[in-house]
């Protein structure tokens, strides 16, 4: 199973320098603004699922109300359970050294880090990549925070955040790891200050669960044909 799956990222990796990836290009033609609407009532056997505006290409199976449970490993191989953080907002980003979106992304994320480090948050890269590539990668560019590696459990972990394979996507969860957005395609800093400051009102008390996941739905979806109408050829 693990020679399947490493077939598999090789396969991705080839497709991704030949072409771009195609459900990132997809995804950014549609505006690419993917959060959770609020949740919608819980069915009789009390547990929630929450529809996803997510394009059907990129969706596997319906986005989690929660972080899943679910392990991966870091560069050293210690395994770190997503969940134990709980306590802290985190930004997930599912990205590969071979993708090109997801390398513009770092800069962000490492400046995200350092800016809201003291509020809490927590960038966690998730690789979905083999670990002797990251290790080459980070030689060159530094990567100012968590790094976990997938190796063949990282297409299983996007399968559980509801993503099939498409990257980047970057997951916004809560201290009491609720999802509160998902963004497919690259993340921008407009969309990441609208999540956190939504989170920080949530975490304040000033918004209920519904009314940030909604604020954050229109207001990436907004942001996205801004940059759409901004772009040649789109």
């Amino acid at each position: 199973m693990k020679n399947l799956h490493i077939g598999v990222l090789a396969a991705i990796a080839l497709a991704a320098g030949a072409g771009g990836y195609y459900a990132y290009q997809k995804a950014r033609l549609q505006a690419a603004a993917v959060s959770l609407p609020p949740p919608a009532p819980p069915p009789a056997s009390g547990q929630s699922s929450p529809p996803a505006d997510v394009p059907p290409e990129a969706q596997s199976t319906a986005i989690p109300e929660e972080v899943p449970d679910l392990t991966l490993v870091d560069l050293a191989g210690k395994r770190h359970a997503l969940r134990d953080a709980g306590g802290h907002a985190r930004l997930f980003n599912f990205w590969a050294t071979w993708c090109e979106p997801c390398l513009r992304e770092i800069p962000l994320l490492n400046t995200l880090q350092r800016d809201h480090a003291a509020e809490g948050l927590q960038v966690v890269g998730i690789a979905v990549d083999m670990r002797e590539a990251v290790r080459k990668f980070l030689r060159t560019t530094p990567m100012r925070y968590t790094l976990l590696v997938g190796e063949d459990d990282g297409l299983e972990a996007a399968q559980k955040f509801g993503m099939a394979l498409a990257l980047p996507f970057s997951v916004f969860a809560d201290e009491h790891n609720r999802i509160i957005a998902v963004k497919l395609g690259e993340l921008h800093r407009e969309e990441a200050a609208t999540i956190l400051a939504n989170m920080r009102a949530l975490r304040a008390g000033t918004t209920t669960l519904a009314a940030a996941r909604e604020d954050i739905t229109q207001a990436l979806k907004a942001l996205a044909i801004d940059r759409a109408k901004q772009s040649p050829g789109i």
